[in-house]
């Protein structure tokens, strides 16, 4: 146990991280874990792999996450800048490589193979993203004269069109909501937010239109005709768990469902361990959520808050995209459930995520102190 006299760097850290979040995150990567169990081996064995393959791999990366959540988790907001712009420009480089020599994946160049690994490197450039751009946001509402907003409009430019070069539609449409999001809260005039929302929404009808995938997945979830296999799956393990499911390890629907360790996970879920179950899953994310943007309403420093809220919105919509998938709300769409579903990239993306958030949310007595007294000084409140 840590004292509160003690001094150095892990006592410091251990009495100004949020517990709550840090428990929360925790939380989920162990429940990710028990679900590889129910979900991955039936995947495996149908490929003819070692039944526990995709669980150990699982379990593989659920080390190097945490060592990167809590190695990120000790560092000060200057220092996330910092490291959010050589992970956004790294990224953005491999995301380029990508499009050339990458792996490609049912028509997707999305991947880099790396030894035995595929690295999918949009995964690393959410959050770097929405740190720089919350920073881009900052600045320009410190100092009007600096183009801030002008840069993070062309940086959005940027990494959506290598999103839809790859294509990659559902990243495109989480990244532009999550950047979106941010942009209103930096106090955009609304006529630039019914501009972008066209250009969005412009978008979307030429993707239908000009990108084939696209327009068989809304046409089937539109008409319900066509290959539904895996939703019509996926829904039957839902149907089939009910409130309490059917217990572990005795789901039978899972066994024909192909992506039931990935996209489909929330499904196997509900088969095993019933609704009453996912709905708990469904309150987790939602507390992520509902902190963060809690965390940022009470943050004076521009940056803290457009940053703590941009990551708890990509945390939130992408569990809100995969679970509305599982339950036919939206059409398919590849998208992980944010530390629950089997993927080395988006586990470690994730753990990126959390740990820039407890960075973010550490509780630091000081600079709180000096934000007062310069919000006072700036809005001609007497000191108390």
């Amino acid at each position: 146990m840590v004292s509160r006299a003690d001094r150095g760097p892990l006592a410091d850290w251990f009495w100004t991280i949020d517990r709550y979040f840090l428990a929360a995150f925790i939380l989920l990567m162990g429940l990710g874990f028990m679900l590889s169990f129910a979900a991955s081996p039936a995947v495996a064995e149908r490929i003819g792999l070692d039944s526990f393959h995709f669980v150990e791999r699982h379990a593989m990366f659920i080390i190097p996450s945490l060592i990167v959540m809590f190695g990120l988790s000790f560092l000060s907001p200057r220092q996330v800048r910092r490291t959010a712009i050589i992970l956004l420009a790294v990224s953005l480089v491999l995301m380029v490589l990508a499009l050339f020599f990458g792996v490609e994946v049912k028509g997707a160049r999305r991947w880099i193979g790396v030894g035995i690994f595929s690295i999918q490197p949009s995964e690393f450039m959410k959050p770097a993203f929405v740190i720089v751009c919350a920073w881009l946001f900052s600045e320009h509402a410190r100092q009007p004269e600096i183009p801030g907003n002008l840069f993070a409009i062309i940086l959005f430019g940027i990494v959506a069109a290598l999103l839809v070069a790859q294509p990659d539609l559902g990243q495109t449409i989480l990244t532009s909501v999550v950047w979106g999001g941010m942009f209103f809260m930096a106090g955009m005039p609304w006529i630039w937010i019914f501009l972008l929302g066209g250009v969005g929404a412009g978008g979307l009808v030429a993707a239908y239109y000009m990108l084939p995938h696209v327009t068989a997945r809304f046409d089937k979830f539109l008409t319900g005709e066509g290959d539904r296999f895996q939703i019509e799956t996926a829904h039957e393990a839902i149907v089939r768990g009910g409130w309490f499911g059917q217990g572990p390890g005795e789901g039978i629907v899972k066994r024909i469902l192909p992506d039931s360790h990935t996209d489909f996970v929330f499904s196997v879920a509900a088969e095993e361990f019933g609704i009453v179950f996912c709905m708990a899953l469904v309150l987790i994310f939602g507390f992520i959520v509902l902190r963060g943007l809690n965390h940022a309403f009470k943050e004076r420093n521009d940056f803290n808050r457009f940053a703590v809220a941009g990551l708890v919105l990509l945390i939130g919509i992408q569990s809100m995209i995969n679970i509305g998938v599982n339950l036919e709300l939206m059409p398919a769409k590849g998208m992980t459930l944010p530390l629950i579903s089997y993927g080395g990239s988006s586990q470690v993306a994730i753990c990126i995520t959390a740990g820039f958030i407890l960075a973010l949310t550490r509780h630091r007595p000081e600079k709180r102190a000096q934000e007062r007294s310069l919000f006072r000084a700036a809005h001609g409140v007497p000191a108390e």
